[in-house]
């Protein structure tokens, strides 16, 4: 008889995948240490969902971000608690009525953006994982924020309680001519914290979801920062050539080692 083992295949794969694979088995049911560990990754989409961003926070880190800082204002959807937001989708797609004056009230005294940039409002929205804005929205606007010569910026809004479509009017609001809407992505039991960057040129109040380019899956462990800004600052510049996004905008952008980034 031979006392050679015979080693699982599948183990040797689970080192380039988080998904749950080769779990093994203890009699009819899954070991426990796998059913722990899924019990922990429900728990934290749960909570991907339900905490609250902290908004704080991110207006101090974007204050002293680069050399000058980042002005911030604050955004609310009319959604007025979590329970709302996620009954009704509806409602966080539009603007709080405090929200939309205080919008308007900082295009006013901003005055006529510079001749001849255009304009990109960021926004900062929790969407349905707090974590991921939290997280990786500020290393993401490090990496994309050196690259945007020539144009012109609003503060970066943070809003809560938002769905994509939010940043529409947001970005009308604000008259700018680009919104970019970095927004906490449905978290799934291996990606809690997945980013989103969707992007809508001439951005107001009924816009499609057709009309706007998405860049999905951004953090450390799924698309890196310096990657998405690299896609993003690509999207952009061909937004700006073609005056729309959406789905007569390709990401048609090299990949990043070939573009020399």
């Amino acid at each position: 008889m031979s006392d050679e083992v015979i080693g699982n295949p599948w183990e040797g794969l689970r080192r380039f995948t988080s998904a749950r694979i080769a779990l093994g088995r203890a009699g009819d049911s899954l070991p426990t240490e796998a059913v722990l560990d899924f019990g922990l990754a429900h728990a934290q989409a749960r909570d991907a969902v339900h905490q609250a961003l902290d908004v704080a926070s991110l207006q101090a880190a974007l204050q002293s971000a680069l050399e000058t800082g980042l002005p911030s204002l604050t955004a609310q959807s009319a959604a007025p608690d979590r329970a709302q937001y996620l009954l009704r989708p509806d409602l966080g797609r539009r603007l709080d009525s405090d929200s939309a004056a205080r919008l308007d009230a900082h295009r006013e005294s901003a005055g006529v953006q510079p001749a001849g940039l255009p304009s990109i409002a960021f926004v900062i929205a929790d969407g349905l994982s707090s974590f991921a804005p939290q997280r990786h929205a500020l290393p993401l606007l490090d990496a994309v924020l050196p690259r945007l010569k020539g144009w012109s910026l609003t503060p970066v809004v943070i809003a809560t309680q938002a769905r994509v479509a939010l940043g529409d009017e947001i970005g009308e609001r604000l008259g700018a001519d680009v919104v970019v809407m970095l927004i906490g992505e449905r978290p799934g039991l291996s990606s809690p914290d997945s980013l989103g960057i969707y992007l809508t040129w001439r951005p107001h109040v009924g816009r499609s979801d057709a009309e706007r380019n998405c860049i999905s899956n951004v953090r450390p462990e799924g698309l890196g920062y310096h990657a998405a800004a690299h896609k993003l600052h690509y999207l952009l510049t061909r937004a700006s050539k073609l005056g729309a996004t959406g789905v007569v905008l390709k990401d048609d952008s090299a990949p990043l080692l070939e573009a020399g980034a």
